[in-house]
């Protein structure tokens, strides 16, 4: 079961007349997964393997595995390579980018439209990376320099 949108929980807490009851109804999605649990919950919901990940990424096998163990914390560009290797919506991206620390992708900035774009039109990486090439914005899933 997916975790409520804060859109979501903004909503409740406007219709609440308790703040104790609406915590009490929310407290599992009041608090954050590690990063690894929620890429493992994924894996499990969509029914991927890690090797479905790093083909639909274009990631490196090992920096992947890494990610899932915890031993890597992937930048943001990183972690949306990763929403695209796991066929994610944009809802669901927009929580893993939460999740993982790191900024939500906002639509008027013109890289973030890009890939908006291509989430909500469930586009595998490579045809978000020729829509960002096209527009002269930095690639997702290709070696930082």
């Amino acid at each position: 079961m997916q975790p409520k949108t804060t859109e979501q929980l903004r909503h409740e807490i406007k219709a609440a007349t308790d703040i104790r009851d609406f915590i009490k109804n929310n407290k599992k999605d009041l608090v954050l997964p590690l990063l690894t649990e929620y890429l493992n919950q994924l894996l499990s919901d969509k029914g991927l393997s890690k090797a479905d990940v790093v083909r639909g990424s274009q990631l490196s096998r090992a920096y992947v595995y890494q990610i899932f163990s915890g031993e890597k914390s992937p930048s943001r560009d990183k972690v949306i390579a990763l929403a695209f290797g796991l066929g994610l919506s944009e809802d669901e991206a927009q929580t893993l980018l939460k999740i993982s620390g790191n900024m939500g992708l906002y639509a008027r900035k013109r890289r973030d439209a890009v890939i908006l774009f291509a989430l909500q039109r469930g586009k595998p990486i490579d045809e978000v990376n020729n829509l960002l090439f096209e527009q002269r914005l930095g690639l997702l899933g290709v070696p930082e320099e």
